[in-house]
């Protein structure tokens, strides 16, 4: 084998994928595409990520991050 197709190449999307659909996706009825383009930018805005010391993507992006 090569190393194609290895089940570990995609672990990182699948789970990012998960979680979009659990905490979004299936949460809420989206009437079109536009409105579920819109509500996953907001999901993605206010996403909690731990390499960000557990802060929103605009909170650091925006540079209101404490310093450590």
């Amino acid at each position: 084998m090569d190393g194609r197709g290895l089940a570990l190449n995609n672990v990182f999307v699948e789970r990012l994928w998960q979680s979009v659909k659990y905490e979004e996706v299936y949460l809420w009825e989206h009437s079109d595409g536009c409105e579920a383009e819109a509500c996953l930018s907001r999901y993605c805005e206010r996403r909690m990520h731990q390499s960000r010391c557990y802060q929103a993507r605009s909170v650091v992006y925006d540079g209101k991050v404490p310093s450590l």
